[in-house]
């Protein structure tokens, strides 16, 4: 394009004047033959969106003769980063499908401990106790996800993971909260790996012991615990062996179903004699109540699945608010946790067992042996899902990073897998009592995942962005959130310890050389 017709465009948008008379035209050639006193505004033959009004620096202020645009005065400031719109999900999940997944990863041996929960703090204070936990469950869930969005939008980035989380949000607080935060992401890890492991540890109890009962009661051969065990460790092996969770997902399909059915016998069973307030309390003894409190946070708390499921979804701002998928979930969760927990109780009373199947009379019906035999079916599929995530942190964050030049890198990934099989079964064989198994790693994992460690993030998010005022009542807030988290961790885990050594060391129990028939003739140890 000709330089003259680019000036005269130019005349018109005040880049060049108006020549209006001859005077002015030569003194425009005269101007255009000389040294340019601002090259910034000469035309671009190959952009013609550069002629856009450009500001002058050295332009005097009562000059006219350019344009001048300010940015700021125009408040044209760059768009502000939103995470949810930069996320890219291959197949992200409906509102509907995270709020099933969200069922599911909540729906699991939890519930059905919660009739001994129930037994250990009385139906009054069992249904109170279930409510209040589970909202402040959710609240802390609710804070999480704020503090996760927040830390993406500052830094940049669509998603976080928990222990992403953690680590950002103490390198953005206090000073010696800063100097906490390389190592914020391994005490996450610790506390996820455990809880991964004690889950793993609950499942290999509840299939052995449902397989054995049903043994005993209803084909009359006496087994012990340990040797259903045995029968059970090379079929975990193998199935923890599957590297792709895509070749589970069948099973875990069937497994969903198998639960639900079970779930409905259960009801069924609960409800065929109306259950009655004889013989039962409103309210137990102090000294279980660690107890109740661990077991309803373990069957409660979902944590580990929170994140992945809300940087999943198609829409994620539908996940939280008042009438989201979070909360919606929530209260689900929460009025069948207390259903179970209360007419479970009311039905059973003090004999409730560390898993309500136990108390289903399969020595004289065919079909309670048949639900104890798919929810064993059920659990042990479940079993390499969730040692699956204990696989992944152990080999993904540490060991696989110093293996990444082996030539036998697949041989030692089967060969950590194997071992962490094993770590399960040994814990679980040393101690194979599902109601303490749960109360212990509730009350010692999910009190900090759960409750403390999502406070503490909280507060280092917004440490130095709100008001004095205002980060005084979230420090006192939190501070309350997190002295009940640590309390229940500590006083949890302690009386869970003093339970399992209280049981074992008076020579009541020897998992190993007890033959359980001497258990299983004593008719009130399972009665219905």
């Amino acid at each position: 394009m000709p330089k003259n017709i680019l000036a005269e465009m130019g005349s018109q948008v005040g880049l060049t004047p108006a020549r209006q008379n001859k005077k002015e035209v030569e003194e425009w050639a005269r101007r255009q033959s000389g040294p340019m006193v601002n090259p910034s505004f000469e035309p671009d033959d190959i952009a013609p969106h550069s002629l856009s009004p450009v500001k002058d620096e050295k332009k005097r202020p009562g000059d006219k003769g350019i344009f001048l645009v300010n940015m700021k005065e125009k408040d044209l400031q760059e768009e502000e980063y939103e995470p949810y719109e930069n996320r890219v999900v291959d197949h992200p999940t409906t509102n509907t499908e995270t709020l099933l997944h969200l069922l599911k990863g909540s729906l699991g041996t939890g519930i059905l401990a919660m009739p001994h929960a129930f037994a250990k703090s009385g139906y009054v204070v069992g249904a109170i106790g279930t409510i209040v936990i589970g909202v402040l469950c959710t609240y802390c869930i609710h804070v999480l996800i704020d503090s996760c969005y927040v830390l993406c939008k500052r830094r940049k980035v669509p998603s976080l993971t928990y222990t992403a989380a953690a680590e950002a949000a103490l390198s953005e607080g206090p000073d010696w909260c800063k100097a906490c935060a390389p190592y914020a992401a391994h005490v996450v890890n610790a506390f996820l790996l455990i809880y991964q492991i004690g889950t793993c540890c609950v499942y290999v109890v509840f299939v052995s012991e449902n397989i054995q009962f049903v043994m005993i009661k209803q084909f009359g051969i006496h087994v012990a615990v340990m040797e259903v065990m045995l029968w059970i460790l090379l079929p975990l092996i193998l199935i923890n062996w599957v590297r792709d969770l895509k070749y589970l997902a069948p099973f875990s399909a069937i497994a969903n179903a198998v639960t639900i059915v079970s779930f409905a016998i259960i009801l069924y069973y609960i409800f065929r004699q109306t259950p009655t307030l004889e013989g039962k309390v409103p309210a137990g003894k102090i000294g279980d109540f660690p107890l109740f409190f661990g077991t309803v946070l373990f069957a409660l708390e979902a944590i580990g699945v929170i994140l992945p499921l809300e940087n999943e979804m198609k829409t994620p701002k539908d996940f939280v608010g008042k009438f989201g998928v979070l909360n919606r979930a929530m209260i689900s969760i929460i009025i069948l946790y207390v259903g179970m927990g209360l007419f479970g109780y009311l039905q059973y009373g003090i004999n409730s067992k560390g898993s309500i199947t136990l108390n289903l009379p399969s020595e004289t019906e065919t079909l309670a042996s048949v639900v104890q035999c798919l929810l064993a079916f059920a659990i042990f599929v479940t079993h390499g899902l969730a040692c699956y995530v204990a696989i992944d942190i152990l080999w993904n964050e540490y060991v696989g990073q110093r293996l990444l030049n082996s030539s036998h890198r697949l041989i030692w990934e089967y060969v950590l897998r194997t071992i962490i099989v094993l770590v399960t079964f040994g814990i679980a064989a040393a101690v194979p009592e599902l109601d303490l198994f749960i109360s212990l790693f509730g009350a010692l994992c999910l009190s900090a995942l759960g409750l403390a460690f999502p406070a503490f993030i909280q507060s280092c998010t917004y440490w130095y962005y709100v008001s004095r005022s205002e980060r005084i009542r979230m420090i006192v807030k939190n501070t309350i959130v997190v002295i009940f988290g640590v309390l229940g961790l500590v006083v949890g885990t302690w009386t869970s310890l003093e339970g399992i050594i209280v049981k074992f060391s008076g020579g009541a129990y020897n998992p190993v050389v007890n033959a359980t028939e001497a258990t299983f003739t004593n008719d009130t140890t399972f009665a219905p």
